[in-house]
């Protein structure tokens, strides 16, 4: 039986739960397939239901796949948010018991009125944040969306990838798919349509949305929207590290050259002390020179095991493609977020390397590196005042160009419509700026967050030119959410006409002060990674199909 959220006197089930700042708070109770769930009534108007477990994991095997949560005998009160162990400013924080999701739901939603749902996945490198790091929905929530926020396992929890049964790989992303089955089995009781979800998620989350667009499991959600997260980039892609748990276990004074010994051992470690040794030993660090090896991966085809994906992003053709309509964009300056807080000798002895990630050139190494090199800073050897050109290669090679590359690969294996967009404005709410106190020109990665969600680090006072801009980019969101076309209609607020893009064409909306409709970001440098991905196709490392 679903339960609206929007007539109290008749259809809501509901509790008193006391006093809450001298008026009487009533708060809904929701009747699930799994069980009743009761949420909190917020003070501006949306129930929210936090901290709910869809899926549980083995204690005796916390690295290894997780189920689906039995149920509750039991009201559960939903009242609570999680966060999976990861470590934030050297301090390790979070809980193995933190596969839950975080339901909003606006009062408009009933079961006659089934409202679209936004699900949210979370970035972080897959290794940092949880459902509520991104802020508020607030801003979303005043269209009449549902907004889902999820919790998936981390690091060396959610992202070893060993090959074998125990520890297959892509765990973390498996939680993900054991929510988004929740969600289509019970949003409805929320007064959510099952049938209209779109999945959202910036950095780690845009890549996870568009690995799901390309995975084998079964169709979950029905258009996608991927920030600064290509799953055809190579930094957060990568083969798997199979020595992690042994790893782990040496620096535990625990030897064994044995993963499934390893592996037993450490499932009894604390976790807080094990998300802290493997952020130290640099496994699930995140800086300029360092990124995490446990991320998503290539999984071995091994018997009884459902598997995530097989074969490389690129190789892939998914039947989900062709029905799902799907933005995708980057920010126009992202590697700020790194970069913009590296000292001189980092520029002064930056070598380049990133290129080895995704290509593995051999005797063609010096040739190749020389001819990026000239392209972005010419004949002057690299020191401390080239920040802005290494910057702008580290920005192509790892989000500008695979952006391209998978927009264009998703139209070939038949996306229905495929919108991209460049986010250039620099405002008072450009969310990693401000985190970093960063004055780089234009928008960073994940400045966006800030015009999408309401986080305490913003001043409450929001400047006219901040509002367009949230007033735009969640229109421009929850239109597509609707209908599966950003501007299905210009007005005032959205003066342009967002064209998808086609096989001969790349329009792209830059959202800056004013929206413009403009052809091919960053063209000429584009088109000079075209001619080097060309060049250079048959050593490509995740264009070979197969493990």
């Amino acid at each position: 039986m679903s339960l609206d959220i929007n007539m109290w006197p008749v259809l809501l089930l509901v509790s008193l739960c006391g006093l809450v700042q001298g008026l009487y708070r009533v708060d809904p109770l929701v009747s699930t397939n799994k069980g009743l769930i009761r949420g909190l009534q917020s003070e501006e108007g949306y129930a929210q239901f936090l901290g709910i477990p869809y899926a549980v994991v083995d204690k005796k095997n916390p690295f290894g796949p997780s189920v689906p949560h039995p149920g509750f005998d039991d009201v559960f009160e939903a009242y609570e948010t999680t966060m999976c162990p990861q470590v934030y400013n050297n301090v390790a924080f979070g809980t193995i018991d933190c596969l839950t999701l975080n339901i909003y739901v606006p009062s408009a939603a009933t079961s006659q009125n089934l409202l679209p749902v936004m699900v949210s996945i979370h970035g972080g490198a897959f290794v940092l944040g949880s459902a509520e790091t991104e802020g508020s929905p607030t801003f979303l929530l005043k269209h009449n969306v549902i907004v889902v926020r999820i919790n998936y396992r981390l690091g060396a929890y959610g992202f070893m990838c060993l090959d074998i049964p125990e520890v297959p790989g892509n765990q973390g992303l498996k939680d993900q798919v054991l929510a988004l089955r929740w969600i289509n089995e019970n949003i409805e009781a929320f007064g959510g349509d099952s049938g209209q979800i779109t999945v959202f998620g910036e950095s780690a989350g845009g890549m996870s949305v568009n690995l799901h667009l390309l995975s084998s499991y079964e169709t979950l959600f029905q258009r996608a929207i991927i920030q600064s997260g290509p799953a055809s980039s190579s930094g957060l892609l990568m083969d798997s590290d199979k020595t992690v748990p042994i790893q782990l276990a040496k620096a535990l004074d625990f030897e064994t050259e044995n993963t499934l010994e390893a592996l037993e051992y450490l499932a009894f470690v604390d976790v807080h002390t094990l998300v802290k040794l493997a952020h130290d030993l640099k496994i699930t660090s995140l800086t300029e020179t360092n990124f995490p090896s446990t991320v998503p991966c290539i999984e071995k085809k091994i018997e009884g095991i459902e598997s995530f994906m097989t074969d490389y992003p690129m190789n892939i053709i998914s039947p989900k493609v062709r029905n799902t309509p799907v933005i995708i964009g980057h920010a126009s300056n992202e590697m700020p977020f790194l970069y913009g807080v590296a000292d001189a000798d980092f520029f002064s002895n930056y070598d380049f390397s990133f290129i080895s990630n995704a290509f593995d050139l051999k005797d063609d190494w010096e040739e190749a590196v020389n001819y990026v090199k000239r392209f972005y800073i010419g004949d002057e050897q690299v020191n401390k005042n080239l920040e802005t050109e290494i910057t702008d290669f580290a920005s192509d090679f790892i989000f500008n160009y695979p952006t391209q590359r998978m927009a264009d690969r998703l139209l070939e294996i038949g996306a229905e419509k495929v919108y991209r967009y460049v986010f250039s404005y620099s405002g008072g709410r450009n969310w990693l700026k401000i985190v970093y106190n960063l004055n780089s020109t234009g928008a960073i990665h994940g400045d966006e967050i800030g015009y999408l969600f309401d986080h305490e680090i913003f001043s409450k006072d929001i400047t006219p030119e901040d509002q367009l801009m949230i007033d735009r980019i969640t229109t421009l969101w929850i239109n597509f959410v609707k209908y599966g076309d950003p501007t299905p209609t210009t007005s005032e607020l959205l003066p342009v006409k967002w064209q998808p893009i086609t096989k001969t064409s790349q329009p792209y909306l830059n959202l800056d002060s004013d929206l413009t409709l403009e052809a091919r970001p960053f063209h000429d440098r584009m088109a000079f990674w075209d001619l080097f991905y060309k060049l250079h196709k048959n050593q490509h490392k995740y264009e070979v199909s197969g493990k």
